[in-house]
């Protein structure tokens, strides 16, 4: 390979920085150590795919806009709601990208910045069930902080509920509101 791969390196130990953000608007809920962003995101894909799935999507496709859907958090760390109040909104996703992939080789950098742009674009059926996904994992860390006595956490899962548009996404969450969050280790046991 003649590509100098310098650029991905950096990339990818920059990416794993995400293993130590933390996804701050839980702070508010009052969650000391609330998950990271590289959590997040991991769930976030298994949920996609799924998702994406029951719609007739492409579940690769729609796990791997959800694997890149919070990349950028490295530039900017996870800036919440309230937080974006006051530092004049968000960063263009796109933008960030770009910067974050220059140096890198062509193909690459265009896999990368093509991935994240479907995604804010918010168009194709992918980009759909993977933006579901990313309201239906918070709501479902809500769920789990809720049951961890958490009690502010519901303002996160009425909000990841109401911004649900698919109707599989709608289904799936309304399936999740109706579980406990330890129902599947008692299935998993045998209990009742």
């Amino acid at each position: 390979m003649s590509d100098d791969l310098t650029a991905v390196a950096n990339f990818l130990f920059e990416a794993g920085t995400l293993k130590h953000t933390a996804r701050t608007g839980w702070w508010m809920a009052g969650v000391r150590t609330p998950e990271t962003v590289a959590e997040h995101s991991w769930r976030t894909s298994l949920i996609a795919s799924l998702i994406a799935r029951l719609e007739g999507a492409d579940p690769a496709r729609a796990a791997l806009l959800a694997v890149w859907h919070d990349s950028q958090e490295t530039r900017t760390g996870d800036v919440n709601h309230l937080g974006k109040k006051y530092t004049g909104g968000e960063a263009d996703p796109r933008e960030i990208t770009a910067d974050q992939v220059a140096g890198m080789p062509e193909i690459l950098a265009r896999t990368v910045t093509e991935l994240v742009a479907e995604y804010e674009a918010k168009e194709s059926p992918e980009a759909r069930c993977a933006r579901d996904a990313d309201k239906l994992e918070c709501m479902l860390q809500g769920i789990e902080y809720r049951a961890q006595g958490y009690e502010n956490a519901q303002r996160w899962i009425d909000n990841s509920r109401g911004r649900i548009v698919t109707r599989s996404g709608q289904a799936l969450a309304d399936a999740v509101l109706a579980t406990g969050s330890l129902d599947w280790l008692r299935a998993a046991l045998g209990e009742r």
